[in-house]
This record gives C-alpha cells, sequence and structure tokens, in this order.
C-alpha cells in the first residue's frame, strides 16, 4: 500500500529519503521542472512465507555439520581389534600405513567422539550438501497409509550417490601428505565414480578395479569414471598376480568385491607412490558419512517429528551406518527409541545368514582380519543388479552394533525391491539406484503393516543415489525377464569352512 502528499514550493528540493516506524519508508522529491514536490510514503511488503518441507515437498533448512560422529566413543562395549593378516595379533596403527595416510589411521583407530571437518572438505561438501529430507506424501497416498513416509536422498551428489561424503576427504587427506596415485575397487560402480570425481579435484591418478559383472551390466558407470580421469579394469584382471589366480580357476568369474579388493590393495602394497582408498566397511569410511545422520537430525528436529522406525540398505554399510549412527547416539542417551533395521539382499545376506567371525576382507587374504558377520572371504554371490550390495561381509562397526542388540536386519529378493521401486519412481518421481530399492521395499511392508494396524508411525529410510546409470536392471524388470537370485547353502558352508578360526 503506498500513499502520496503534493506539496507546493516556489524553490527546487533534492531527493530526499527517509524511513520511518512499522517498516515505513519513501522519498521527497522534485521532478526539476516545476516547483511541485511529491511525497511518497510505503509500506515494507510482508515477506513471503518460506516453503516448507510438510506442505510442498521441499527441502527443510539446515546446515553442513563441522564434525563427523564416531560412535565408538558412546559404544558400551567397544568392538573387537582388527589382526594382522599373518601373525593375528592386534593391528598396530604402522600396520597400515603401506595402505593409508596417517591421518585416516589415525581416524579408523581413535575413540574420538568428534572429528573436526576440514574447510577444505567443506567448500567442497556445498557442491551438493546438505541434502534433502523429503516426505514421499504421493507414495503415502498410493499405499493409503497412515505412516508418514520420509526420505533423506543423496542421489544429488555429482556422483549420484552418498560415496562423495567419503571419497572427497580421502583424497584430501592423501593428496596432504603428498601421495601421487590412488587405487580402489569398485562394485555397482557408484565408489569408483565418486574416488574418480575427488581425485580429479586435487589432482592425484586414480585406478579402479570394477567387478565384473558390474563392469559389464553398468557401461556409463565405467565412462564416468573414464571421463574424471580413471583407469578402470574389470575384476578380476590379469594385471595382478591374485587376479590371474582367480581366471585360471574359473576364467568367465562374476567377479566380487573380496576379489577386486586384493587386486587394488596389491597394487598399493607393491608400490611406495600408491595408496589404497575403500568405499565402506572401514571405520573411518562410516565415520565421514555421518554427515548425513547429523543433517537428518536437524531436519526431523525442525519439522517437528521423531522416526519411529529407521531403514537403510546394507553391502558394507557405509550408507546405514552414515544416516544411523547419530540416531543410535540418540538412541542411547535415552531421547529417542526408533528400530533401526537395516537390509540387505537374499543373494548375499551377511547379516542375517552370516557368521559373526574374524575374517579376511579380500578373497586373496591380504587385509587385516575383522570381526564381522562374514559368508567367507571366498564367497561369490549371484550377479544381482544391486552390486554395490554383493560384498562377503559386514562393517564390523556395524555388526558389533548388531550383536549389542540396538539394531535389527532382514534380508529381501530383488523383485521384490524393484516392484517397490517402480512404485516409488511413479509416485515420487525419482528412480532409485538398485540398492536403496531394498530399502524402499522394507519401508513400504513398514507403512502396509501401518495400514493394516492404523498406526501412523514416522518411517525414515536411506535413499543413497538414484539410477540413472542402471536403467539396464529397469528394463529387464519391466520385461519380466528378472528373476529371484538367491544363495546356495552348500556354498556358504563351503566358504564359511575357509574362515579362519580363532580362539
Amino acid at each position: 500500500m503506498s500513499q502520496s502528499l503534493h506539496l507546493y514550493i516556489n524553490n527546487q528540493t533534492p531527493n530526499v529519503f527517509f524511513k520511518g516506524e512499522g517498516g515505513k519508508h519513501g522519498s521527497l522529491w522534485s521532478n526539476g521542472r516545476s516547483n511541485q514536490m511529491k511525497l511518497l510514503v510505503k509500506e515494507k511488503p510482508k515477506p513471503k512465507a518460506k516453503a516448507t518441507m510438510l506442505s510442498q515437498h521441499a527441502a527443510v533448512p539446515t546446515e553442513i555439520p563441522t564434525h563427523w560422529y564416531n560412535i565408538i566413543a558412546d559404544l558400551p562395549i567397544k568392538p573387537p581389534p582388527p589382526l594382522h593378516p599373518k601373525t593375528f595379533q592386534p593391528l598396530h596403527p604402522q600396520d597400515l600405513s603401506h595402505l593409508f595416510p596417517d591421518e585416516l589411521i589415525k581416524q579408523e583407530t581413535t575413540n574420538e567422539r568428534f572429528i573436526l571437518i576440514p574447510d577444505e572438505v567443506v567448500d567442497i561438501y556445498r557442491l551438493w550438501r546438505p541434502t534433502p529430507l523429503l516426505r514421499a506424501k504421493r507414495l503415502e497416498k498410493l499405499l493409503d497409509t497412515p505412516a508418514r513416509i520420509y526420505y533423506k536422498y543423496e542421489g544429488v551428489s555429482p556422483a549420484g550417490s552418498h560415496k562423495p561424503n567419503t571419497a572427497v576427504p580421502q583424497v584430501w587427506y592423501n593428496a596432504q601428505q603428498g601421495v601421487k596415485n590412488i587405487v580402489t575397487e569398485t562394485g555397482a560402480g557408484q565408489w569408483g565414480s565418486s574416488l574418480a570425481f575427488a581425485t580429479s579435484l586435487f589432482g592425484l591418478n586414480c585406478e579402479v578395479w570394477q567387478v565384473r559383472a558390474s563392469y559389464d551390466q553398468k557401461p556409463y558407470r565405467k565412462m564416468m569414471m573414464q571421463t574424471w580421469g580413471a583407469t578402470v579394469h574389470p575384476s578380476p584382471s590379469d594385471i595382478t598376480e591374485s587376479g590371474r589366480r582367480i581366471l585360471k580357476m574359473d576364467p568367465s568369474s562374476p567377479g566380487s568385491l573380496g576379489i577386486a579388493i586384493s587386486e587394488a590393495v596389491e597394487v598399493a602394497a607393491n608400490n611406495e607412490d600408491t595408496k589404497y582408498c575403500l568405499g565402506s566397511v572401514l571405520n573411518h569410511v562410516l565415520l565421514h558419512q555421518t554427515v548425513i545422520g547429523e543433517e537428518c537430525i536437524q531436519q526431523m528436529e525442525a519439522l517437528g517429528e521423531t522416526p519411529d522406525v529407521i531403514i537403510g540398505c546394507t553391502g558394507g554399510g557405509s550408507n546405514f551406518g552414515g544416516l544411523c549412527f547419530p540416531f543410535i547416539r540418540e538412541k542411547l542417551k535415552g531421547k529417542i527409541n526408533p528400530v533401526i533395521r537395516a537390509v540387505e539382499p537374499t543373494a548375499c545376506p551377511s547379516l542375517t545368514r552370516g557368521v559373526y567371525a574374524y575374517d579376511y576382507g579380500d578373497t586373496a587374504q591380504l587385509t587385516p582380519l575383522m570381526k564381522m558377520h562374514t559368508l567367507g572371504h571366498d564367497f561369490i554371490p549371484d550377479p544381482i543388479h544391486s552390486g554395490g550390495l554383493r560384498y562377503h561381509g559386514m562393517a564390523p562397526l556395524i555388526s558389533h552394533i548388531y550383536e549389542l542388540g540396538f539394531m535389527e536386519a532382514i534380508a529381501i529378493p530383488q523383485i521384490e525391491c524393484f516392484q517397490g521401486a517402480i512404485q516409488f519412481a511413479r509416485s515420487e518421481g525419482l528412480i532409485p539406484a538398485p540398492e536403496p530399492t531394498h530399502a524402499i521395499a522394507a519401508a513400504i511392508r513398514e507403512a502396509l503393516h501401518c495400514k493394516e494396524s492404523g498406526e501412523s508411525k514416522v518411517i525414515l529410510m536411506a535413499m543413497c543415489g538414484h539410477g540413472h546409470f542402471d536403467l539396464p536392471a529397469y528394463e529387464k524388470y519391466l520385461q519380466g525377464a528378472m528373476v529371484d537370485l538367491s544363495f546356495s547353502e552348500d556354498k556358504i558352508q563351503a566358504s564359511l569352512a575357509n574362515v579362519p578360526h580363532m580362539s
């Protein structure tokens, strides 16, 4: 609203601006051609209402965390230590120096509760963080459920998943120590893409061994890595001794993450100018991923919501731990009491069917032994479309927390997962990667249970990446050609027979 007052004077007056009470402001001015002065008074416009997630599905405002959270500091019983692969004695930090830079070794072994995120890492995080927390209102309507379903979406990162959350700091710490060459393995290619992205920013060389089954299924992931400057090999390859040994036994081997890890670790161990980066499983990797959960706690509090059920897919465990660990901290404090549920594929059920034992992280037995839920380091799962969930073991920290009873686990076959993915894509618009379809399927199960019981639970799930490079898997599902792949009991028992027997 504005009001005008006309004044008639004999002398010209320059423009005069003023500000009054209640946000009113205005000006006194002359047109320079007459003796007419005009006083224009305006009221300050009312601010536009901020879009909220509940009304418009928008992201809840939050800030990038300043620290990573280390759950070990708050566990009532500390996890068992890793063991040296040759002596079977507790590992010393210096035993890892041929693989990792000093700062990452410190993070791997620390009991400190919070670790400061370097400013240089935060600057790069700003490309995609904070990530949105969204309510799946259209999916709720489709399911006709009283439950409220939220998902923390990590697919907005440059690589399309949560993996850059740890790739960037890992490469930064290596660069700080003067490392020039980085090697790694990757399954579906999310981790390899993320590491290639990070090394391109810091000028390091990147070499990736991608599991053969995924190398063939997902050519655009390979191209993505190459675009960022990485060299990509199918695994098993004839470049390494461990790869040649596998190919000799099975020339058509589909590969596994355990085999690919062996190849990358072998190269790092034999070259002083080269270090190894891992995309999941290890403590420092899960540490970096807690930016997900720390943000999500802020976002849920801003909405006045408390999750009753928290769901995430698990392969090695980094996505699941990244979301859930900060919430487990609050659970241990007695502030909240959600059910925390891990979901894995029936073809590689390390938590639900594996044994909790010391085992190697790779097929060639080059890595330290870790106390974890394992199907045996020799286990090669069938080539399901969720290549990122085809690891024989679960992160030691998640395995330990599972043993303490702070979480639960289920396994779901891939056809049910893709059914849920189609429902999600056609209601929410986002096409999920095959890995988080497991979380979606479990969330749908929970939401339908709420429909039967009448409970209006708050379901929070991890949506760890998009499926833009996984469309051949969707094609197979839509054509009715997808089959459920399960494990062979004989195959698992044969693999478990090779797990080291520790007293």
